[in-house]
């Protein structure tokens, strides 16, 4: 396998506690360099990878030049479609969240990334007046929709699950990632997405549905259809209760020297490990602190 890579999302200094205050991405790419990464996952939200910042493929060849100037590639691509949860069916939701989408796969082929991410957008636990199978249906259909788009122009698409979004206990991911079907889709393994959904169950319609062998367990069960990780530790706790805390390295309750060679020996193949620092206070400041944790962490692994 190839050496690892190591990303971060630029996201994580753009929303949330940044929001009012983003970091400019110029100034983010250098840094990234400078810290010794290898590469940044693109979060398409405003200031950083916007479809509306970079329109033209002139502008594109810029973004790429950035990057290529500060020998940073690009693990992911992250289209900003949170605002629009298609789920429930609205027609001018939909209308614009494939549009959204197609001008999102458009900038990945001009700039050449691989990989755009997606999510389920909606929020749990599964509202009582929707008709599951109904919901179901339509999000596998539009995954199958996208898909089937970036397999055209030869881009992955994976789906990183989550306990604040629709469809978030471990047989529903399993079951997603089968009725999907898609050659080019598969499951982004946030690590601390897999401990909330896995371990603490939260947000769960009940009955709750947590495994026994936790996050380990889960690794198992998704041998073969992981496509994509991110790496971050879990306090068992929430954002906001909405998402999963995303804490700081060593802060938590994640043995990464068994999740990360689990993942490899379960099918994860490849070199991509993007930092995932999202809506942490002051993740700015401790970005080098983490990139330095993997980096050990890998060569005690021989990774």
């Amino acid at each position: 396998m190839e050496k690892a890579k190591i990303s971060i999302g630029s996201w994580a200094y753009v929303i949330g506690p940044y929001a009012d205050h983003p970091v400019p991405l110029d100034e983010v790419v250098t840094k990234l360099s400078q810290f010794g990464f290898d590469g940044i996952e693109l979060g398409g939200f405003k200031p950083h990878g916007h479809p509306d910042l970079y329109p033209t493929k002139e502008d594109r060849l810029k973004l790429v030049g950035l990057l290529e100037k500060n020998g940073l590639g690009v693990s992911a691509y992250v289209p900003d479609l949170w605002h629009l949860p298609f789920a429930a069916g609205d027609p001018k939701v939909l209308k614009e969240y494939h549009e959204t989408f197609d001008r999102s796969l458009e900038l990945c082929v001009d700039c050449g990334f691989q990989k755009l991410r997606v999510d389920t957008v909606s929020g749990t636990p599964f509202p009582a007046d929707w008709q599951y199978q109904e919901i179901w249906e339509r999000v596998v259909s539009i995954f199958q929709e996208c898909s089937d788009k970036a397999a055209q122009v030869n881009k992955e698409l994976v789906w990183e699950f989550e306990p604040g979004f629709i469809f978030n206990k471990p047989s529903e991911i399993l079951k997603m990632y089968d009725a999907v079907n898609r050659p080019n889709f598969s499951i982004l393994f946030d690590t601390s997405h897999a401990q909330m959904c896995a371990v603490v169950g939260a947000k769960q319609t009940e009955p709750r549905e947590i495994l026994p062998g936790g996050v380990m367990e889960f690794v198992k069960m998704l041998r073969g259809k992981v496509g994509h990780v991110h790496l971050i530790d879990s306090d068992n706790t929430l954002h906001d209760d909405e998402t999963s805390t995303h804490a700081p390295f060593g802060t938590g309750y994640i043995n990464f020297e068994q999740v990360v060679p689990a993942l490899v020996e379960n099918g994860y193949n490849s070199p991509w490990w993007c930092i995932d620092l999202c809506f942490w206070p002051n993740a700015w400041d401790i970005t080098s602190d983490s990139i330095r944790y993997l980096r050990d962490m890998f060569s005690r692994l021989n990774m």
